[in-house]
């Protein structure tokens, strides 16, 4: 695939032409019509050649230049039911900043943006917008395909990119002093997002990080190749520019409880929003093989730590020759690249279901594939295998095929009596999703949750306490960036209100 990579340059000069064609006819006083718009081309995304990717950690999308992403915003068909805003969970008004990059004024496309999004760089990046807003635009659905429709996701890291190289970033207008605090426990999406809300409101706001860095699973478990560190930080800045306190390496539910922080230290209300972050596995035999890793465990490694860094880490990284990542979501794609930015020789991704099925993102699937990641569908390990110094050799897979869909809508995998067989691999990673860490839970008495542990809330985000509230992975279980942000702004909209009560 060498060499047939187009350059961020060469596409944009593309663009270029095409964007002058039509500004051209928009000053002659033309309007385009629907069918006009319907025959402009999708904009490619800019990336790094898949053969040389695969060997670094830097970000692999390289965002629109000014060319692109004018003419990928001449897309959109300004509808006037907005279906696009009703299938953001945080309603950005996506019509009117894309009609402020289709009149090249950027800096007016983030500040709409961050109207309600204050990440719009991290969502840009990570949200699955062709299962969100992408889904319901109409260009997409008149061209039947999900694919074409107008690339949100990339014009709002387009503009979030341009407003911060640029160094137009503007602090948000924070209101006077209510003398009201509010603790939020947690500094990923939902954490960040309660804390931004609530801090325009006047109220003092003070984050407890239980890691040495801020920023959740958007720092550890997302790749820097994937969303870089300093895109977070940038964004935990503005925060702490609108005067939220953080504290890292403060671990509520042993460092304090949440009924000391309300009744000890004088917080008005809590918000807890400490993800899900305890590890799946399968319950197979040879689990305990020393070679057998969570996702979590080695992502966090990878990206908090940056164990990729070998001569300056400080913290050591299992090497592979043949790594096997077990699922099929988002998580088991970052696994399967950065093992193989790790030096693996062949990884194998493991899923029991088809590629139809899979819970990724279309993009990291394609970005996997491109880059050498290896898919095994319909299969999945019945135990794992060792030598007799305790390591793994391998895993006895076995076969399936597809039944009926399940509660998700997806067909479910049917095992193949008999059709067991050894896979060799010397590293598994198991990526099966996230569970509920029970520390916060078990210390903090009559806080109400089901029986995985997710903590219970009302439509307003308020947990069976009284004054404490909860949302993102630790009430809906692991989930995405955008769904966390989108409980965040609940959650803050019932805490302000009670504050003015």
């Amino acid at each position: 695939m060498s060499g047939q990579i187009k350059t961020k340059a060469a596409l944009d000069a593309e663009a270029e032409a095409a964007l002058k064609s039509l500004l051209e006819r928009k000053e002659r006083g033309e309007k385009l019509s629907p069918r006009d718009r319907l025959a402009i081309p999708a904009q490619e995304m800019p990336a790094q050649d898949p053969l040389v990717r695969g060997k670094n950690v830097s970000e692999v999308a390289l965002g629109y230049g000014e060319n692109q992403a004018r003419l990928e915003a001449e897309r959109c068909l300004a509808c006037k039911n907005e279906p696009c805003v009703k299938g953001c969970p945080v309603q950005v008004p996506i019509p009117r900043f894309i009609a402020a990059i289709q009149a090249g004024d950027f800096k007016a496309a983030a500040d709409i943006i961050k109207e309600t999004n204050l990440l719009p760089a991290v969502c840009g990046r990570v949200c699955p917008q062709e299962k969100q807003c992408q889904l319901e635009c109409t260009l997409g659905k008149s061209l039947k395909d999900v694919n074409k429709a107008v690339a949100i996701g990339r014009l709002e890291r387009f503009a979030a990119d341009w407003e911060r190289e640029n160094r137009r970033v503007t602090i948000p207008a924070v209101k006077a002093g209510t003398g009201k605090k509010v603790a939020v426990i947690g500094s990923g999406p939902a954490g960040l997002t309660v804390a931004a809300d609530l801090a325009r409101e006047g109220h003092q706001v003070s984050i407890f990080e239980a890691f040495h860095k801020p920023g959740g699973v958007m720092v550890y478990g997302i790749p820097e190749f994937r969303l870089p560190k300093a895109i977070v930080q940038a964004e935990v800045d503005i925060l702490n520019k609108m005067g939220v306190e953080l504290s890292v390496n403060y671990l509520v539910g042993r460092t304090r409880t949440v009924r000391e922080l309300l009744d000890k230290d004088g917080y008005d209300a809590a918000f807890i929003g400490v993800g899900a972050g305890l590890p799946k596995f399968l319950g197979c035999p040879g689990e305990n093989l020393v070679g057998v890793l969570s996702a979590n465990e080695y992502l966090t490694r990878a990206n908090l730590m940056k164990a990729y860094d070998a001569g300056r880490a400080a913290t050591p990284m299992y090497r592979s020759r043949i790594a096997a990542v077990i699922g099929g979501g988002n998580v088991a794609m970052d696994a399967a690249r950065m093992a193989l930015r790790l030096g693996a020789e062949q990884v194998h991704l493991i899923y029991r279901r088809t590629r139809e099925e899979m819970p990724a993102r279309a993009e990291e699937v394609e970005h996997a594939v491109e880059e050498g990641v290896i898919f095994n569908f319909l299969r999945n390990p019945v135990q794992f295998l060792g030598d007799a110094g305790g390591r793994v050799t391998g895993m006895e897979l076995l076969k399936y095929g597809l039944g009926e869909p399940d509660e998700s809508g997806r067909r479910s995998p049917v095992p193949v009596k008999g059709s067991e067989y050894v896979f060799p691999c010397d590293t598994v990673i198991v990526a099966l999703g996230n569970e509920s860490n029970p520390l916060l839970a078990k210390t903090t008495e009559n806080l109400d949750k089901d029986k995985r542990g997710r903590i219970i809330v009302d439509e307003k985000q308020k947990t069976s306490l009284d004054r404490v509230y909860a949302g993102g992975d630790i009430v809906l279980g692991a989930a995405t960036v955008i769904l966390a942000m989108g409980e965040g702004r609940r959650a803050a909209a019932a805490i302000n209100e009670l504050l003015s009560g």
